[in-house]
């Protein structure tokens, strides 16, 4: 009863952690089922309940089933409530601080996609002074976040402001359509020299299929969110890899897939390394430390190894700290932490009215 439970609600995945340590992940397509999240974050922390509070963040409330960010705000705050049965909430927002959901509701501006602020406001303990960054991959994006004295020290707060800094990168190890990485891939014509060929601006691929073939990702033939919802195979990732060329594996060997996908990864990699470059240079001192979380973990390793001045300098894993399961669920694992951290989180005057029978 005691515990807390940490929920970080995205537009693909919620994310759980239990202040004692488990955490869990969970794909569901929230812009397709609105309606259903009350009941998929039920199963998700039913069996962790009743605890003392849940702590909350989002970035589900940008999903286009919404009308706006408000309103997503709004509706995802009422299916935690209902999921909570009473249970008391206190939501994240980007000033560094917990509030009730009504306040979270009117200051929607700064409860929208706050998550990244709460795990940096966490984990920048660990390099407690001078400047520092930490870098999340994840499946969809990617959060480089400048730390100074061990706080989060952001050029931008909203996800837009991100977007302009580089701070927010919309690129990820699982969900991003390839013909998002590149506009055209380097393809071999028999014995005749090397060229290129357009990709098709069509969803038929997305960079889990590149990682699958390339043997960063481990298959999983019962991981249907893929691009084609056939499994997460390297059989399957030819395919589908195949397709952006309007081909199929009868017309794309799996050296050439391979091939093709090592250029996207390597495309990838540029574009996060370009974004990092541009949050280094707005840091007061050098950086001296890199913290390092996310499913994509191992790609960031990639950048860094061949970084000219990250690759020599401390690197801290969440993986190696705590868990690969805390790692993919950073942000929902740093709030129950922070929240357990702050024992009037839950009990403050405003969170009265929750806990009366």
């Amino acid at each position: 009863m005691n515990h807390i439970i940490g929920l970080d609600i995205g537009g693909a995945n919620l994310k759980a952690a239990h202040s004692d340590g488990p955490c869990r992940s969970r794909y569901f397509p929230l812009w397709e089922s609105p309606e259903r999240l009350a009941g998929e974050l039920s199963n998700l922390i039913g069996d962790w309940l009743p605890c003392a509070g849940l702590a909350v963040t989002m970035t589900g409330e940008l999903a286009d089933c919404f009308e706006s960010k408000a309103e997503g705000v709004n509706q995802i705050l009422t299916a935690v409530e209902k999921a909570a049965n009473r249970t008391p909430i206190a939501v994240w927002q980007t000033v560094g601080e917990f509030v009730d959901a009504e306040t979270a509701r009117e200051f929607w501006q700064l409860t929208a996609a706050a998550n990244w602020h709460a795990q940096a406001t966490f984990v920048g303990r660990v390099v407690p002074t001078g400047s520092a960054l930490l870098i999340d991959v994840g499946s969809t994006t990617t959060d480089i976040i400048p730390l100074q004295d061990g706080l989060p020290n952001p050029t931008g707060r909203t996800d837009s402001e991100r977007l302009i800094s580089g701070e927010l990168v919309y690129s990820g190890v699982r969900r991003t359509p390839l013909c998002a990485v590149a506009h055209s891939v380097p393809i071999e014509h028999g014995d005749t020299a090397k060229s290129y060929s357009q990709l098709a601006a069509e969803l038929f691929a997305n960079t889990l299929d590149v990682y699958l073939l390339l043997g960063d990702i481990t298959e999983n033939s019962e991981d249907l969110e893929t691009a084609n919802g056939r499994s997460a195979t390297v059989v399957n990732a030819h395919n589908r890899l195949a397709r952006q060329l309007c081909c199929d594996r009868s017309e794309v060997s799996l050296d050439e897939a391979r091939s093709i996908a090592t250029f996207l990864a390597g495309v990838q990699r540029q574009r996060i390394t370009g974004a990092i470059d541009r949050v280094l240079s707005t840091l007061s001192t050098p950086c001296g430390a890199v913290i390092v979380s996310g499913e994509g973990s191992f790609l960031t390793k990639r950048i860094l190894d061949a970084h000219a001045r990250l690759k020599d300098i401390p690197r801290h894993s969440l993986m190696e700290m705590f868990s690969v399961e805390a790692s993919t669920a950073a942000c929902a694992f740093a709030l129950a932490r922070l929240a357990s951290e702050r024992p009037g989180t839950f009990t403050d005057e405003q969170f009265s009215s929750l806990l009366t029978p």
